[in-house]
């Protein structure tokens, strides 16, 4: 009997030494895991506090669905002031194939261009205060409004949350580009929430129909060398980026109290299109389709290199420049493999698994048409006439696409570019 007392007291010490073993390295192999689950748990808790706070809002809903083909252009906050540019927007609507409309919410400054109670009301920049009215004219002639929020620059709140911006390593305060501009540091969470109130009271109440986000990004034009980032891993940029765009995807994405859901777009370097690296600021295309309805590469021909396909001067190849760009885009996004890392994607086993042979994910094949390019009507590194223009929305068409939009920070379009509306 003592013998059996014995070996049953030897057996549940076995077992419990093995179980707390498979407990413990479980523990520590998950723990990534564990993190990014809490990560998703927080994050819910947040969506679940926008909801209710959505179900208060007593505003009309006023949404219109995006047009098959966006043909837009951008009405810059200082423009949006101007009864003069503004009738110049309006007889472009009128007369041409234009149907929607890009104006900022958040410039460069840092400054909010409606009325709100939010932190940057106080910026020095331009303000829209009649943006709601401004928006339901737009809304009267069908034209579909798109908010642009430029993110991570933003010197206004920087200087207000200094410990949250990109630090200088020499200064210890915060580091500024060449044009004297502060960045928030991607990773800084409650910037992150300032970010989405803004969409949210842009979307619910003046009614926005989009949501475009810009400066979605490291910084790149400045001494690169001194900046120091706080709260973000820069060697990991684009995963700090996804992270970001995760948080955005899931928390902007909320049904307003008529159940409308914004529609959320992404403004990317141009040359995602065609680099598969980070380009020093953490954009890869591949790591932001799972989280956009639209990305917006920015394919300005006098933004590319000289020597990019062999060309001495791509402001004279405006076509070739971005037909090429935008048909690598589409084999990318339609393309049901990948070898770029998301979290949102699979690794695919392979059965040649090579010494070199490098690693393959399972991605969605998505829409081509969730590509919608930023195309050039400003004269820099070139002249851009009507020819130029309508070489540019040929190349997209001629790539497979159906929607572009048209930049100009001045807001003088190239009315001859384009298509009569009676067309």
């Amino acid at each position: 009997m003592l013998n059996y007392v014995k070996k049953s007291a030897v057996f549940l010490v076995t077992v419990f030494i093995a179980l707390f073993s498979v407990y413990f390295f479980n523990e520590k192999v998950d723990n990534k895991v564990l993190r990014q689950d809490l990560n998703t748990k927080t994050e819910k808790k947040e969506q679940q506090s926008l909801i209710k706070d959505n179900a208060k809002e007593q505003v009309k809903d006023t949404h219109i669905k995006p047009p098959d083909s966006v043909k837009a252009v951008y009405l810059s906050q200082c423009g949006a002031t101007s009864s003069k540019i503004r009738q110049r927007i309006f007889e472009l609507v009128n007369d041409t194939e234009i149907n929607s409309v890009v104006i900022d919410i958040k410039d460069y400054t840092g400054t909010i261009s409606f009325p709100t109670e939010l932190s940057g009301s106080k910026g020095k920049g331009c303000k829209v205060k009649d943006m709601k009215e401004l928006i339901d004219k737009f809304h009267e002639r069908e034209v579909y409004v798109i908010g642009r929020i430029t993110v991570f620059q933003d010197p206004l709140y920087a200087k207000a949350h200094p410990e949250l911006a990109v630090q200088s390593k020499s200064k210890n305060a915060p580091w500024s580009d060449y044009k004297g501009l502060h960045f928030i540091d991607v990773g800084a969470k409650p910037f992150w929430r300032y970010i989405v109130k803004i969409a949210h009271e842009a979307h619910q109440k003046y009614g926005f129909d989009e949501l475009n986000f810009d400066y979605i990004r490291y910084p790149s034009d400045g001494p690169m060398k001194d900046a120091r980032y706080d709260h973000s891993d820069y060697t990991n940029r684009a995963e700090e980026l996804e992270k970001f765009f995760r948080y955005l995807s899931y928390n902007v994405k909320v049904p307003d109290r008529q159940g409308h859901i914004p529609v959320i777009s992404a403004d990317l370097f141009g040359m995602v299109t065609t680099n598969y690296d980070d380009l020093t600021i953490g954009q890869v295309l591949e790591r932001a389709l799972p989280y956009f309805d639209f990305i917006a590469p920015m394919v300005y021909p006098s933004h590319y290199p000289k020597g990019f396909l062999g060309l001495n001067n791509p402001n004279k190849h405006v076509y070739k420049v971005i037909n090429y760009s935008m048909q690598k885009a589409v084999e990318r996004t339609i393309s049901e493999t990948t070898p770029i890392f998301s979290f949102k994607y699979k690794k695919i086993e392979q059965k040649d698994k090579a010494q070199n042979s490098k690693p393959l994910y399972k991605k969605p094949s998505y829409d081509k048409n969730k590509l919608r390019p930023w195309l050039q009507d400003f004269d820099y590194g070139g002249d851009y006439g009507a020819k130029e223009v309508r070489a540019q929305i040929k190349a997209v068409y001629d790539a497979g696409l159906n929607s572009w939009m048209l930049w100009d920070p001045a807001n003088i379009y190239t009315k001859e570019a384009l298509t009569s509306s009676n067309e």
